[in-house]
């Protein structure tokens, strides 16, 4: 019961303020779409951010000491060839049409945020130092993931009322976690490896889907400095965050 777990109450209030955090960027992109282009271009750097600068250096943080840094890096590559096959496949078999994609891209981004929630509940089991610094990371990050889900799923479905249900499932998605991690023991290194595949998976996500469609519909200089915007807003936050 959550009662009888010491940090229970706390993790249902950890897990609750992530979901608000991701509806409030989602309500945030869906209200932007006319500057769908910019807000494309900053997700784009965003999602290559959180890869590159929060993802990544938590999976070697993680699973240094059971795989070493260079099966945490092809962990990271694996993760971007496994996307890039898939997408590629589903692309062939649906004859060029990309709506697999915006189910694709936003189901990667809501695994990842169940992921968020139970590496939060394992944090708090090795003790509350650990729990606190995941939670503060989560939740920094957490906006971009709103408005990451809601873009992806729009970039391939057009469909706002699809994207509020993906985003509705990403909202959600910490709270699962934490309570999975209830039932399921995971070892550092393995740890490690799971966010390691989803930095694989950003990767390809931003270089590869966001960063082409936005340049696509609004090709300006104004769609790069977004972007790099995204990336830098990631920095910022890593670092605020203690990373």
């Amino acid at each position: 019961m959550v009662g009888e777990h010491p940090y229970g109450w706390l993790l249902v209030a950890v897990g609750l303020a992530a979901g608000a955090a991701t509806l409030l960027g989602g309500f945030l992109a869906l209200r932007l779409a006319g500057r769908i282009h910019l807000v494309l271009g900053f997700s784009a750097g965003a999602v290559i951010g959180v890869a590159l600068l929060d993802l990544t250096p938590e999976a070697l943080e993680l699973g240094r000491a059971s795989v070493g840094a260079l099966g945490v890096m092809t962990t990271v590559a694996a993760g971007f060839l496994a996307y890039l096959v898939v997408d590629r496949s589903l692309l062939i078999l649906s004859r060029g049409e990309i709506q697999h994609r915006g189910h694709f891209g936003a189901g990667s981004l809501t695994a990842h945020s169940f992921l968020d929630g139970l590496a939060i509940g394992l944090g708090f089991q090795a003790g509350p130092a650990v729990g606190f610094a995941l939670t503060v990371a989560v939740l920094a990050h957490d906006l971009a993931d709103g408005v990451n889900t809601v873009n992806l799923s729009l970039t391939g479905s057009k469909s706002p009322k699809v994207a509020r249900r993906w985003l509705m499932a990403d909202a959600a998605a910490p709270l699962i976690g934490i309570g999975a991690s209830r039932l399921i023991h995971l070892p550092p290194g393995g740890l490690g490896l799971a966010v390691a595949l989803f930095a694989g998976f950003f990767l390809y996500i931003g270089a590869s889907e966001l960063l082409p469609e936005s340049h696509h519909r609004h090709p300006r200089a104004w769609t790069t400095v977004a972007t790099v915007l995204g990336v830098v807003m990631i920095w910022v936050v890593v670092r605020l965050s203690g990373g």
